[in-house]
């Protein structure tokens, strides 16, 4: 991906005018800090800089920055994302959402988006709960826990953001942590830095429905990535992706690989289309009804 940069820019270039809404302590508000120095040590053009969003607490995020911004409707980021991305390929496209708009109404569109390898950046602040609505048991909602949904505890067994993410084709798989602002815009910056669909799970606690409590509990979960651990290989990326984050949650990059992205598959349509010299409206219409005036197989 060709990145677009500018004169020196700092993170407070990109800080918009519009203040934040979230609850007072948001796991959010790391976030947010994050992505503006990691857009600044990039130093990209906020001109040629797009950031898509879904529905949700999280998908506030592309009012709070300074570029160009455009927030869809529930579970639909991405699709919205791909359509900015093949109109405009120079254009650095970056989606942020939550647990529920990505991992719900939203799941088969990052399947495919993965799958397809598209060249965007999807920013996943992981909470484990509905919170722009209230509350409810979302689809990373650890097993047991109580909600106004699941009174008598979540009956039902989280996704695995990374496992899936790994299974369904991504080129750069991370997680990083909102209370770790430093390691979260490296990881940040690296992902944006990647040509292909770049997914990082952003552990970003609710600590209005989720408690105060949830920071403390992802901190002693966390640890580094084994010593050793190489991204690039895939059994050390599954040995990471298979790991119960109830019990630990391991931040860094997980995986990195190197594939044709879906740009790059239209571009080698195209010349393939160009070789074969100008295609006529006549000779469209002969390839479904032959000059003897019977149709094509398949018409």
């Amino acid at each position: 991906m060709a990145l677009q940069a500018v004169g020196k820019l700092s993170a407070r270039d990109f800080k918009a005018d519009l203040k934040p809404v979230w609850c007072p302590g948001c796991g959010d508000f790391g976030v947010v800090a994050s992505v503006y120095q990691a857009l600044a040590k990039l130093n990209l053009d906020p001109d040629n800089t797009v950031f898509v969003s879904g529905i949700g607490c999280s998908s506030r995020l592309p009012g709070y920055i300074n570029t160009y911004g455009f927030n869809s409707i529930h579970g639909r980021a991405l699709p919205v994302a791909t359509g900015v991305k093949l109109a405009n390929p120079a254009l650095t496209v970056i989606v942020t959402g939550g647990d529920g708009d990505g991992f719900a109404i939203g799941t088969s569109h990052f399947v495919h988006t993965a799958r397809r390898n598209v060249d965007l950046t999807y920013l996943m602040m992981d909470n484990g709960i509905y919170g722009l609505t209230k509350g409810q048991v979302s689809p990373t909602s650890p097993h047991d826990l109580v909600t106004k949904t699941s009174a008598y505890g979540n009956i039902e067994a989280p996704i695995n953001p990374v496992l899936m993410a790994l299974s369904c084709g991504a080129t750069f798989i991370a997680r990083a942590f909102s209370g770790d602002p430093k390691n979260s815009q490296e990881i940040i910056a690296a992902a944006i830095q990647h040509p292909g669909f770049s997914f990082v799970q952003i552990m970003s606690p609710c600590v209005t429905y989720r408690g105060r409590e949830q920071f403390d509990a992802v901190r002693e979960r966390i640890r580094p990535l084994p010593e050793g651990h190489d991204p690039t290989v895939r059994a050390d990326a599954r040995r990471v992706a298979f790991e119960d984050t109830e019990e630990v949650i391991t931040l860094g990059t997980i995986w990195v690989a190197e594939r044709p992205t879906l740009e790059d598959g239209h571009e080698r349509a195209r010349r393939k289309a160009s070789e074969r010299g100008p295609f006529s409206y006549e000779d469209l219409v002969h390839s479904f009804i032959p000059d003897d005036g019977s149709v094509a197989a398949g018409g």
